[in-house]
């Protein structure tokens, strides 16, 4: 099967189950319940869970342990963007070019949307149906994906890119940065598979974890450039947004050419990660190609 197709029929079945999951919710709190589903179903490519899958795949892992991973990071990661949108953020308006959950409903209710959304990640790994082998793994799933998402994290890379708005930083710090921003959510999708696969050698871990950190600050390089290359509608939100808020990027730190060439390095890098694997890395390679040539 062709990556394109794969890729579709696991972003319809990450939809369905997470739809399925928030629908199942009880109607104490309807215009919650609605936010939830709207931030979740707003358009998401689910890059995170084609990582999930790809990876899981390779190494033969059961589908609802993967199901499991996919539907708690696609929760943090759509709760990291409803919070990204709010006024004391970034102030969006647009999200893939739909209005954001703070537009299509208010400030207030955005706000916990996010945090129901957080919360009901470590649900879904406390309680989704996993295998055996798994279910005796649901501590270290909870405490990566916390550690991925906080403070040493997501959490951790945005304050410092608020705190780095307007000022002149060095590339080891923007890398810095976005390996925090981005890259931590990424690396946990495949650091947590590796956490539910019997006996997989600690050398074949931390490759597929490199793997995972390089073309996560490779996705957000080639984020940056669309930001100056793309149209609008393309994005899905407004394009140079970054420029306008001051925002430190790779173009800005150097060039849109010197930003490509970076983008070219972490590709090559990634690919390397893989190259000594005794699996067939065939999919991740074709993941990697689409991560860096990706045009939204």
């Amino acid at each position: 099967m062709q990556l394109a197709s794969l890729h579709q029929l696991i972003k319809e079945r990450i939809d369905a189950s997470l739809q399925d999951t928030i629908t199942q919710l009880d109607d104490a709190a309807p215009q919650l319940k609605q936010a939830m589903l709207y931030a979740l179903t707003n358009g998401g490519k689910r890059m995170r869970p084609l990582l999930v899958h790809l990876t899981g795949n390779m190494l033969d892992i059961p589908d609802n342990d993967q199901r499991a991973i996919s539907m708690a990071i696609e929760c943090i990661h759509a709760y990291s963007l409803v919070h990204d949108d709010l006024p004391a953020m970034d102030d969006d308006d647009l999200r893939r070019g739909n209005p954001t959950c703070h537009i299509a409903f208010n400030e207030a209710t955005a706000i916990l949307a996010g945090d129901a959304l957080q919360t009901q990640a470590f649900t879904i790994l406390a309680e989704h149906p996993m295998s055996n082998y798994a279910n005796q793994q649901r501590a270290k799933l909870v405490a990566t994906l916390a550690r991925a998402a906080g403070y040493q994290g997501m959490c951790g890379g945005q304050a410092i890119d608020l705190a780095a708005t307007g000022k002149a930083i060095t590339l080891d710090q923007l890398k810095q940065l976005h390996q925090l921003k981005t890259g931590a959510l990424l690396t946990a999708c495949v650091e947590m598979v590796c956490q539910v696969t019997e006996q997989l050698p600690r050398q074949h871990q931390q490759a597929l974890c490199r793997f995972a950190s390089l073309i996560g600050l490779a996705f957000q390089v080639q984020d940056d450039i669309l930001d100056v290359t793309a149209t609008t509608e393309t994005l899905g939100k407004p394009m140079g947004s970054d420029e306008a808020q001051g925002k430190n990027t790779f173009p800005s730190l150097l060039g849109l050419e010197g930003a490509r060439q970076e983008l070219a390095k972490l590709h090559q890098e990634a690919l390397q990660a893989l190259a000594g694997l005794p699996y067939n890395t065939d999919y991740l390679v074709a993941f990697t190609d689409l991560m860096v040539s990706r045009s939204h």
